[in-house]
């Protein structure tokens, strides 16, 4: 696992998040990158080996800050499940007191050729991201609304809005899930709490890997595919974690308060229109 992400000095110290989806990948390097910058974190994930490697890296960090060291917690859950949704709010409430920032991550979809795909892998994906965002935000932001502050980031990703052959079951939730970011701003906006989204590209984490995998199509190797995946990159670069993590901080902070109901897309520039 990587170390400490370079500080940002966004006068975040002292403030808490919840992020789901926390112990791996993008929502691992929001995790390092806020605890850098004195935020106390709870991560939650299914798996609890991974949260316990998680939590390592993450008290390290939080042991090299300079001001008072932030917390760390970990959940085990299955977000997909409502109750577990509902039981890691309140228990990182019962560990912090308030939870200033929502970062929504978990999500994992199967992918494949549409006409292989049985209902199911659409049901599994947007019971545990799009509903999955829903119930947390249904969770958490009643809270931000009493206290007037928070700030709610829904981590998303590019084919909603440029659909991927092979990875229907996670675009169309995508989609989704930025009408609901831009429906629930109007509601949240009047309470000073903002919500907004990141849609990343193809990104480097171990489930853009296995969703590689999944997306191969006859008589292709895996090379083959990743450097086609590549050609729809105009920069031809993948992008790190830790640049959605310092979008997602920046955004978190008080340096963005007029920004909600938006969409930042980081793609190499692989969009090809609004």
């Amino acid at each position: 696992m990587c170390g400490n992400a370079p500080r940002m000095d966004l006068k975040l110290s002292g403030k808490t998040a919840l992020i789901s989806g926390g112990s791996a990948g993008i929502g691992l390097a929001c995790a390092r990158l806020l605890v850098g910058e004195g935020v106390s974190v709870s991560i939650a994930s299914r798996s609890a080996e991974r949260l316990a490697e998680a939590e390592t890296v993450l008290e390290g960090i939080a042991r090299d800050y300079a001001g008072p060291t932030p917390r760390v917690v970990t959940i085990a859950a299955d977000l997909s499940q409502g109750e577990d949704v509902e039981r890691t709010a309140r228990d990182t409430v019962a560990a912090f007191g308030k939870i200033d920032i929502l970062i929504n991550n978990a999500g994992s979809a199967m992918g494949g050729p549409f006409f292989k795909l049985p209902d199911a892998a659409f049901l599994d994906a947007w019971t545990l991201k799009l509903l999955g965002y829903i119930r947390m935000c249904r969770a958490v932001a009643p809270a931000m609304v009493a206290r007037r502050d928070g700030s709610i980031i829904n981590i998303v990703g590019g084919a909603a809005r440029t659909p991927v052959p092979g990875f229907l079951t996670g675009s169309t939730g995508n989609a989704a899930i930025i009408n609901f970011t831009r429906g629930l701003s109007k509601e949240l906006s009047p309470h000073n709490v903002r919500i907004n989204a990141i849609s990343p590209g193809i990104t480097a984490t171990e489930r853009a890997e296995r969703l590689l995998e999944q997306e191969v199509s006859a008589g292709k190797t895996i090379e083959q595919a990743r450097e086609a995946r590549l050609d729809r990159v105009p920069l031809r670069k993948v992008t790190h974690p830790d640049e959605i993590a310092r979008m997602a901080a920046l955004i978190a902070s008080d340096l963005m308060p007029t920004m909600t109901g938006s969409e930042v897309v980081i793609d190499g520039g692989s969009q090809p229109g609004i």
